[in-house]
């Protein structure tokens, strides 16, 4: 649900506002062009039965507004939550439902409301209050009708696994029977004299996926049908949206390598299919978002099949019609059609791939108009008629700043926030500039930045601490305002530490054989690229070549422990914290994109773990990990960890009880990185200051 939302009309807003002092929560809209607020739609104030709303959705026609209260999270993206139903032509809220329900989401009519609670699907009507079970075979690690399982959510970042159509009388929707998907545990401490223990279905590489399956309910008989995808590459179904023709949905499917993604069109009336569009990759083909389709079923869609990702138009048949964009550079976010111009908007990389421009474009491929000016990362929200967008900007020398612009033109309208107090408060702190530059690895320039000390002395030997993340289509090193990592590493670079990022190959943004050429060998070239990296640099006059060290979290994990282990001689120190240690214990969905099954691809998973190089560990290593962690399990520090103790090596590492993949709340981040502040101070200090730290 949106905190922003573009009203209809195109020339307003509505935003969630809530006062501290009255702990009361509002949708007050404003206007675009001025600013000026135009009135409150509604206020818990004024409603007895709500104390406070976290978050709010519209009707199509903006008369009701569903709110949120008492939201709990399940999973990443997931929550249950209790929902009002705000009608504003009566004033009054009324309660969906006396249980916490999913995704709850309204007919396109605004007349009823689907949602999903325990695994079972139902349908709201709101003129009469009567709700009905659309599903009934829903139980708890068997069956979950129109809501994702873990791995879907998480990899495929999608929740609401239904959908209503034009006419509000159909309601296509995934079913998941995840009986036979293995189960995994995790202790729950607590504060209990007990442990509790959470079971969920999580299918690891090469494991059993939930089997899906595609059925359309009809509003009017109750009757629910199943739809027959079984000729297509229908393993895993990624997307379901409704076409602007009420009787046709369209499915996207893909295969178990996920490198054929099938767009199939669902005829409701008879629940007949037809292939419309196929797309092919030697890799894996990536599922978005970026579906679009025109009023005449026309559709836009992205590819990187050019070798770069770019937009196309295709009729409703599935013929190309145009290769909207063109170029060596990717478009990164498509953010719509507006019919009346016939113009697309989109970002891209065209100025250069450590930035973002918003731009926009004619179908046909003509008057390209480029709508931010600034140097940077730029991004755009547009009202809902295209008229304006509010741009969101930053670079490394400016904080996000949010201004308004014009959606023909681009021309600023007007500031609506900045960041001037914090760029002062920042004053009083030493803060170094972040160099941008390239370094030519392997047959690459792979972009880099380098944080030196304030007062860098290049007659002076510095050590030298790397991060990175690296995982497949990822970027650490772009032009925007960064966060923690970036304060941290500050404060390092002030004690005389050079940090440096390099995006090595299988990072994103330099188009499609660049980012792909990691394939079936995750952490293979990435290694290559730090350690020969690191090496090159350790040849530099200012660098210590004998105190190189490298961090990362998650992917970075892995990659920080296998450069450490692999490259003994070259790096001195590692951090993981979270880290994967073998593919073979992450997801299907994730790992299997990139790296097919470990039955495949034994060598793939066993020759890149760095359980695999324990036995070459010289230097300081910290293992960090939260034990509640449901992403990268627990499981791959203590596989690790019992490596390396039976081969004897000794390393510091610490365990973040009942935490999860994220490590936060309390004080838990605040010991984190003092834990790793002193782990880096004596592992790269000069020799006099960890003599020092010894005798101390």
């Amino acid at each position: 649900m949106d905190v922003l939302h573009s009203m209809n009309n195109g020339k307003q807003y509505s935003v969630l506002d809530y006062n501290r002092t009255t702990n009361a929560s509002s949708i007050d809209v404003y206007d675009y062009k001025t600013g000026e607020k135009v009135k409150t739609i509604v206020t818990s104030t004024n409603l007895p039965e709500v104390d406070y709303f976290i978050s709010y959705e519209f009707s199509e026609d903006e008369s009701k507004v569903l709110l949120a209260t008492n939201l709990k999270q399940v999973y990443r993206h997931s929550s249950l939550g209790t929902y009002y139903v705000y009608d504003s032509k009566t004033k009054k809220a009324t309660l969906l439902s006396e249980n916490q329900v999913q995704e709850p989401t309204f007919s396109p009519d605004g007349s009823k409301i689907a949602y999903g609670y325990n695994n079972n699907l139902y349908v709201k009507d709101l003129a009469s209050g009567i709700t009905i079970q659309i599903t009934s075979d829903g139980k708890k690690n068997e069956i979950i009708n129109g809501i994702t399982d873990w791995v879907y959510e998480e990899e495929f970042a999608f929740v609401r696994a239904f959908d209503w159509n034009k006419n509000s009388d159909k309601i296509a929707f995934i079913r998941f029977d995840e009986t036979d998907v293995p189960e995994f545990s995790m202790d729950i401490y607590g504060e209990e004299l007990y442990p509790t223990e959470n079971t969920f279905k999580y299918p690891k590489a090469g494991e059993k996926n939930a089997e899906v399956s595609l059925h359309m309910y009809d509003v009017a008989t109750g009757k629910t049908f199943k739809v027959d995808v079984s000729k297509y590459n229908s393993y895993y179904i990624p997307r379901i949206k409704w076409t602007e023709d009420a009787n046709f949905l369209s499915v996207q499917l893909t295969n178990r390598h996920q490198n054929v993604l099938d767009l199939v069109f669902v005829n409701a009336t008879d629940n007949s299919t037809q292939l419309i569009h196929q797309e092919k990759d030697a890799a894996y083909v990536d599922v978005t978002d970026d579906l679009t389709f025109l009023n005449d079923n026309s559709f836009i869609w992205t590819s990187e099949k050019s070798g770069w990702n770019h937009i196309y138009h295709y009729d409703r048949t599935g013929k190309l019609l145009k290769q909207v964009t063109d170029g060596d550079w990717d478009v990164t976010s498509y953010y719509g059609f507006d019919s009346k111009t016939g113009r697309i908007f989109y970002q891209s990389t065209e100025n250069g791939n450590i930035n973002r421009d918003v731009y926009s474009i004619t179908k046909t491929g003509k008057n390209k108009v480029r709508l931010t000016q600034n140097t940077g990362s730029n991004s755009a929200s547009f009202s809902t008629d295209f008229t304006y967008f509010i741009n969101t900007f930053s670079n490394t020398e400016t904080p996000h700043t949010f201004t308004l612009h014009d959606g023909l033109t681009g021309k600023p309208l007007r500031e609506i926030k900045n960041n001037n107090e914090l760029k002062e408060s920042l004053k009083d702190y030493k803060m170094s500039k972040k160099e941008f530059s390239t370094i030519h690895i392997n047959g690459e320039d792979l972009n880099m930045y380098t944080i030196k000390p304030k007062n860098f002395d290049p007659n002076k030997e510095y050590p030298l601490f790397m991060y990175q993340y690296s995982g497949p289509g990822s970027q650490q090193v772009a032009n925007r305002w960064n966060g923690a990592n970036d304060y941290w590493h500050q404060m390092l670079a002030q004690d005389d530490i050079i940090i440096v990022c390099i995006d090595g190959r299988g990072t994103g943004f330099k188009g499609r054989d660049f980012k792909k050429m990691t394939q079936k060998e995750l952490g293979k070239y990435e290694v290559e690229d730090q350690v020969a990296a690191a090496k090159k640099l350790g040849e530099l006059p200012y660098i210590d070549e004998d105190r190189i060290g490298i961090w990362g979290w998650s992917y970075g994990g892995f990659m920080s422990s296998n450069c450490l282990f692999q490259a003994p001689d070259t790096f001195s120190m590692a951090i993981a914290v979270a880290p994967v240690t073998s593919w073979r214990f992450y997801d299907t969905i994730y790992t299997e994109r990139y790296m097919t099954t470990p039955q495949e691809n034994p060598s793939g998973y066993d020759t890149n773990s760095p359980i695999t190089y324990v036995e070459n560990l010289k230097g300081d290593f910290l293992l960090v990990h939260g034990s509640a962690d449901d992403n990268v399990h627990f499981q791959n520090t203590m596989r690790l960890t019992e490596a390396l103790i039976q081969a004897n090596k000794d390393f510091d590492w610490l365990v973040y009880p009942d935490d999860n993949h994220g490590i936060y709340g309390g004080n838990t981040r605040l010991h984190l990185y003092k834990k790793m502040t002193n782990f880096v101070k004596e592992s790269l200090g000069s020799p006099e200051e960890q003599l020092m730290e010894i005798k101390n």
